[in-house]
């Protein structure tokens, strides 16, 4: 595995100002998706830290390369069709695209992070022909495998060139929390410019900064993840390369996040509806062009892991048994930071069979098959992705056959089923 060795002066990703302002520390943690093989238990695990900068000039707060992008992405364990809510959200997008960029047989549609393909098998089978660009090897494969062509690769302007004089420009350019991911930046950005059509459009979804700290959202915060996009810092890095934010969205989804419409600087279509500006003040009155409003973060998640530990001891002392659901980046963020191992959380389960008898990462918790649950019987179920709580609730509600209760650790602690 690659370890950086960045400088003491620390440079912005976005603009390249001096990082100077600290605005959490969550001490040290090994990769978020790097579980552990029953044959890799008596092998060490690297550490790396998670301390996290705010920009005093472009206000994106950042963590620093710590690993390189291919040991984090090149072999993956998140793939996106486990999650049926998530499946319903690419639906009913591309079903809207559609209708609102009038796509058709003609048109090409490009996603960057395309995983297993759970978005663009939906445009496929309207006849649209799509592009999926995936750097980890094995979700590529699944894509593949249901029909998606994918392209293998990190996308920047390299890959952006030769698809374009490949395939030709794309139409619609769909990037959907994927920005976080990318320690290039303006790479990435420039790349979106050189794919996309004169006329074309591309959508952004991330997790709106203003959520992670009015929700105490810190477990969103891991190595895959080198930035954290407030809209109006968004939109700076979009226009630094030519691209005009025309349109934003607020989504429920990942806790909170936003989908941003732009094109062509040049592009005469597509008039900025009020919603830019209408955001562009919120969060000029939230705080979020000010160094103060980032201060003190630290003291609330720290209030939130004290809350959870106090819960998970006074479960131990009264025999209580608790069992995890799920085992995404955020709850390896969380588990790591708390100090969570089988002492207080016995196992937890997934869907996903690519984690399925592994060992989370840090904290050797075991991940085992939902079935697990009705064998334990435990009196709690601590929901990991508790951005995902009211389908897990839904879908678990069996757990109060037995008095069973749902906890939800964020932003407190939260029981379900009382």
């Amino acid at each position: 595995m690659s370890i950086g060795t960045p400088s003491p002066a620390r440079a912005c990703r976005c603009c390249g100002s001096l990082l100077e302002h600290p605005f959490l520390d969550l001490g040290t943690s090994p990769p978020s998706q790097s579980h552990v093989g029953p044959d890799q238990l008596d092998a060490p695990e690297v550490f790396f830290p998670l301390r996290v900068f705010v920009c005093a000039s472009c206000f994106l707060v950042q963590l620093p390369e710590h690993v390189a992008p291919r040991d984090i992405f090149t072999e993956y364990a998140y793939f996106s069709s486990y999650s049926d809510s998530w499946l319903k959200h690419a639906r009913d997008y591309v079903e809207r695209m559609i209708h609102q960029l009038e796509l058709g047989e003609r048109s090409r549609v490009v996603e960057l992070a395309s995983n297993d393909g759970y978005l663009l098998q939906y445009f496929l089978g309207h006849g649209i022909r799509v592009i999926g660009v995936e750097p980890a090897e094995n979700v590529a494969r699944s894509a593949i495998a249901r029909g998606v062509p994918t392209t293998i690769g990190f996308f920047g302007r390299e890959l952006a060139q030769r698809i374009r004089a490949a395939e030709g420009a794309a139409d619609l350019i769909v990037a959907n929390n994927v920005l976080a991911h990318v320690p290039d930046l303006n790479d990435f950005v420039a790349g979106i410019r050189m794919l996309l059509a004169d006329d074309g459009v591309v959508t952004i979804e991330f997790p709106h900064l203003e959520q992670l700290l009015a929700l105490v959202q810190f477990d969103t915060i891991y190595h895959e993840h080198f930035s954290y996009f407030s809209f109006t810092t968004a939109r700076f890095v979009l226009a630094r390369h030519g691209l005009r934010v025309f349109q934003v969205e607020h989504l429920s989804t990942h806790g909170g996040s936003l989908r941003v419409f732009a094109c062509h600087e040049s592009c005469g279509g597509h008039p900025v509806q009020p919603g830019v500006s209408a955001l562009l003040e919120q969060e000029s009155a939230a705080g979020l062009h000010s160094i103060a409003r980032y201060t003190g973060f630290g003291d609330r998640v720290a209030a939130v892991k004290r809350q959870l530990l106090r819960f998970l001891i006074d479960c131990r002392d009264r025999n209580q048994k608790v069992a995890g659901y799920g085992a995404p980046g955020k709850g390896n963020t969380l588990l790591n930071y708390c100090g969570i191992r089988t002492d207080l959380l016995e196992f937890t389960v997934d869907r996903n069979p690519y984690k399925q008898g592994k060992f989370t990462p840090g904290t050797r918790i075991p991940i085992l098959h939902p079935n697990a649950i009705r064998v334990a019987r435990p009196d709690f179920l601590l929901i990991l992705p508790w951005n995902l709580r009211d389908e897990i609730v839904e879908s678990h509600g069996y757990v109060r056959e037995w008095g069973g209760k749902f906890v939800v650790p964020i932003p407190k602690l939260e029981i379900i089923g009382t």
